[in-house]
């Protein structure tokens, strides 16, 4: 059995979303189904990232948007909501993925499942957008290079397309993004045409799909391309933002993917070759469900 960290915290109930998507709810629903694994993981308290770590990848200017506007409970825009604890909320959700690198560069486990809110890949450089505040994996992947790990590949489920991390690496040659979503949902980006641009060019490579594919469909994807881009790019730790949307329940996505499809998307990234993974909690917006999806991932991260 592998040594797998559990980290979250119930601090991440203070981002007191509720009555939108992206609620508390979610991670009750986790917490709740996820509780029978609990003496078979590592449990592990997230910290609170500090500035200058976000701004491996996000500009000061706008941290102090979401620093500022979130004691006020003022909005990012319609979809991305702040209240009182908001911002000191998305910097421990940004840690968690801190002290999961830690773990893996001292041997404390092999893998990690970030149980955070809010989720961050839509979040760009320069803006927080689509329920995302500070984007958690790609400040990890910064981390991860700053401990040693030089290549980082970024894995991305979630059914809406990652714009905001792939926007931090599309110039860079020391990150590889890739991603599977729905073709022509929100934000828009992710077009198959998007690969990098400079010396980055040929390190992100997007896999839109139809509205309603299913299992086969993504596993086409995650077991023949993702083989190859993993081969060719030979990284030194996969961070996976792990969005459960996809899933054929799931209200803001119109996706046929089971909860056993899923775990045998996990099964191919888990089976790419023996380096740390670093999981994600991004979308996932059937409460009913998402705790499942969940667990059905972590029983996958400890064979």
């Amino acid at each position: 059995m592998k040594k797998v960290a559990w980290i979250t915290d119930d601090f991440y109930f203070q981002h007191d979303t509720v009555g939108y998507p992206e609620s508390p709810e979610r991670l009750e629903s986790i917490n709740y189904r996820i509780e029978p694994l609990l003496d078979k993981l590592i449990i592990v308290e997230p910290r609170v990232a500090k500035v200058e770590e976000i701004e491996m990848v996000h500009s000061p200017e706008m941290i102090s948007v979401v620093k500022e506007k979130a004691p006020l409970g003022l909005p990012i825009d319609s979809d991305t909501i702040l209240t009182k604890q908001s911002y000191w909320v998305a910097l421990k959700a940004v840690g968690a993925g801190l002290v999961a690198v830690d773990g893996v560069k001292n041997s404390k486990f092999e893998r990690a499942f970030c149980a955070v809110r809010p989720p961050g890949h839509h979040a760009t450089p320069t803006a927080s957008m689509g329920f995302c505040l500070f984007n958690n994996v790609a400040v990890t992947a910064r981390y991860a290079q700053n401990k040693g790990y030089k290549k980082v590949m970024i894995i991305d489920f979630d059914v809406h397309h990652g714009n905001g991390t792939q926007d931090a690496f599309y110039d860079d040659n020391s990150v590889f993004y890739f991603s599977t979503h729905q073709v022509f949902a929100y934000p828009g980006t992710g077009k198959e045409s998007e690969t990098g641009s400079g010396k980055g060019l040929g390190y992100t490579a997007n896999h839109p799909l139809m509205p309603n594919s299913s299992d086969k469909e993504y596993l086409e994807v995650y077991e023949e391309d993702l083989a190859k881009a993993y081969e060719f790019f030979q990284p030194d730790i996969i961070l996976v933002s792990a969005g459960y949307d996809l899933h054929e329940s799931d209200p803001l996505a119109q996706m046929d993917v089971t909860t056993e499809g899923i775990s045998k998307i996990v099964r191919n990234i888990l089976d790419l070759g023996d380096k740390p993974v670093i999981f994600f909690l991004e979308g996932g917006y059937s409460i009913n469900n998402l705790g499942l999806n969940v667990v059905a991932t972590v029983e996958e991260m400890l064979s």
